[in-house]
């Protein structure tokens, strides 16, 4: 079974059932084994806090469903940050560059629609 690492807005759209989501990769979600990094949550806080983001539940029933439908939650490890020192920058979101690290870190394959992520 493939294991595969959301990005924040693949999970977003996995959970609210988006027309954003490619029947590919809901595919490989309902399929495989699914990781969401505990950053993409971090992430998701912080934009809500701002106004930039409005979920139609809160942060917490999200994580409660994602936990129900089998995902996995990855918290950041020491490997983690010293992979994330030596990328190359490619990508310059911190967010972004972390889940990257993590992604290589634990031999993930990242479900997102970033071309900068390749």
């Amino acid at each position: 079974m493939k294991k595969y690492l959301l990005d924040t807005h693949t999970f977003l759209w996995f959970m609210e059932d988006s027309k954003f989501l490619s029947k590919n990769a809901n595919s490989k979600i309902i399929n495989g084994e699914i990781y969401l990094s505990i950053i993409s949550l971090w992430e998701i806080a912080i934009k809500i806090n701002i106004g930039k983001l409005e979920l139609n539940f809160s942060l917490e029933k999200y994580e409660n469903s994602w936990k129900k439908i089998g995902g996995k939650l990855l918290n950041i490890s020491t490997n983690h940050i010293f992979n994330y020192e030596n990328l190359e920058l490619h990508h310059r979101d911190p967010f972004d560059r972390m889940l990257i690290a993590q992604a290589k870190v634990e031999n993930l394959i990242v479900i997102t629609k970033d071309r900068n992520f390749k």
